[in-house]
């Protein structure tokens, strides 16, 4: 190579790393040279593949790596690597989109990016897609969920490395940081903001909450720490293959206890299940000055399941019917959408969607109503349809049970009455299903509640006050009896502290 050609490599933009080696002699037989490092005096073949390998530390590139290349100054490499693909690419044919009504693409669809307008080099439009579609490769490579582009730190991030003239060279950090010394500073960012709900805790109470939640794979069990400035996540316990007896329970509750502290905490509330009035029993016991109370929005829940399906003779007797319209509801919404075909009517007919609402959701059974309610006239249209008629199937029954039924008044009637009078324990539900404190409210509530349910039940039967309601009294004693299991002197005590 003469030392014109020498001296042009070298000062190659896209090559810049050639200044920081030297090139001894050329090898026979190739394209290759014997190269030795400034920085390190190692001698080695190869192109400038291998320079780069050797100084940007990359490992499988055929040559060692450089041990005199400090942190500094790999940042500085890297820096100027980065800027010479961005020339490699900005150097390359752009295609240029013709306006929609120029008709087919020609040859002037590609330019010579020296003849690019103002407009594309005043805003850099080439590197912003080289940026995009790098960003969109993140994505479709590692299966990441598309929402991720509305997380505000997605954005904010991007923006921040983009707007910011002195991060050239910038790297961004490695799985090993991601998953070290990033997560502890996160961590301890947090536990930062948390601190002003923690020094509030002596002064204000807490509640310490504990939900369970399970799968085929999973048994969860949540610890949060709740007071008037907010809620405030504690841990998860996963108990997948042990056993959840009543020590257990307590256990992992005496260890969210003393984490919040005994003095500062009033009361724990769980869910209704046995093993956890056991386990809070315990508690109770440990420490007299807490409370153990049963989950209100659970035992709410617990009372309509037992409005909707009896299990005792007397309120089966009372509320055998309401079982009935349920089980219909269940068997027509399984009917359309086990049967491609009928789902597809369906779907001609009504913009909505059938709803299946999981078992453990909180009033599955009236937000199942609801939602049957208000698709009543696009299932009539699909039953009185020609394509419902035309419709041959081997199960004839059910189908013609299935329209008989839909186009019975009686039967929608018998919907809106159970709709009706389980909104006041559908209200008192939502009500308590929230992050604000309603422990003062629950005891004035459920007396409200069983009153308001009396009045529309009395005004549907025509009767005077003075007047027997078998049925009302099978759904008083449903709503009594829970409310018996799951109230406490503490309802009574913060009633008494609130009034109106």
């Amino acid at each position: 190579m003469n030392a014109l050609n020498h001296v042009t490599e070298q000062e190659d933009e896209t090559k810049p790393l050639w200044r920081y080696v030297s090139k001894l002699r050329k090898i026979p037989g190739g394209g290759n040279n014997m190269i030795k490092c400034s920085l390190c005096n190692f001698s080695f073949n190869g192109s400038y593949t291998r320079v780069r390998a050797h100084l940007l530390k990359i490992t499988g590139g055929g040559v060692r790596i450089c041990p005199n290349v400090t942190a500094s100054r790999l940042v500085e490499f890297k820096r100027l690597d980065r800027e010479a693909t961005l020339k490699i690419e900005d150097s390359k044919m752009k295609k240029v989109l013709l306006p929609p009504n120029e008709g087919k693409h020609t040859n002037s669809d590609f330019i010579n990016p020296k003849l690019k307008s103002p407009l594309e080099t005043s805003f850099n439009l080439g590197v912003r897609d080289t940026l995009d579609c790098e960003i969109a490769k993140m994505f479709y490579s590692s299966g990441l969920p598309f929402h991720l582009a509305r997380n505000p730190y997605y954005k904010s991030a991007f923006s921040y490395a983009a707007n910011t003239s002195n991060l050239g060279g910038y790297v961004p950090p490695t799985y090993d940081e991601l998953s070290g010394p990033l997560l502890l500073k996160e961590r301890s960012h947090v536990e930062n903001l948390l601190q002003p709900i923690r020094d509030s805790w002596k002064h204000k109470g807490v509640t310490i909450v504990s939900d369970g939640w399970s799968d085929s794979q999973r048994s969860l069990i949540n610890f949060m720490a709740i007071t008037e400035s907010g809620p405030m996540f504690l841990k998860t316990i996963d108990g997948y293959g042990k056993i959840k007896d009543k020590d257990f329970i307590a256990k992992h509750i005496r260890d969210a206890i003393i984490e919040v502290g005994p003095k500062n905490v009033v009361q724990i509330i769980t869910d209704n299940e046995t093993i956890c009035k056991e386990a809070g029993l315990l508690i109770e016991l440990e420490f007299p000055s807490i409370y153990w109370t049963l989950c209100v929005v659970d035992t709410l829940n617990l009372a309509l399941k037992n409005i909707c399906a009896a299990d005792n003779i007397y309120t089966y007797k009372e509320c055998f019917w309401i079982t009935q319209m349920v089980d219909d509801v269940i068997f027509i919404k399984n009917f359309i959408v086990g049967h491609s075909m009928r789902l597809s009517m369906f779907n001609t007919f009504t913009s909505l969607k059938g709803l299946s609402i999981a078992p453990t959701k909180f009033a599955s059974t009236i937000v199942m109503l609801k939602r049957f309610r208000s698709l009543k006239e696009g299932l009539q249209e699909m039953i009185l349809s020609d394509e419902w008629s035309s419709y041959k199937e081997d199960n004839v029954d059910s189908a013609q049970f299935v329209k008989k039924t839909l186009l019975k008044d009686n039967w929608w009637m018998k919907v809106d009455y159970i709709l009706v009078f389980t909104a006041p324990i559908y209200d008192v539900l939502i009500k308590t299903d929230t992050d604000m404190a309603t422990l003062h409210l629950i005891y004035e509530m459920w007396d409200s509640m069983i009153e308001n349910v009396r009045k529309i039940i009395y005004q549907h039967e025509r009767k005077t006050k003075v007047e027997h309601s078998s049925f009302f009294e099978a759904l008083k004693s449903i709503l009594v009896d829970h409310w018996t299991k799951g109230s406490t002197s503490l309802h009574c005590l913060a009633h008494s502290l609130n009034p109106r």
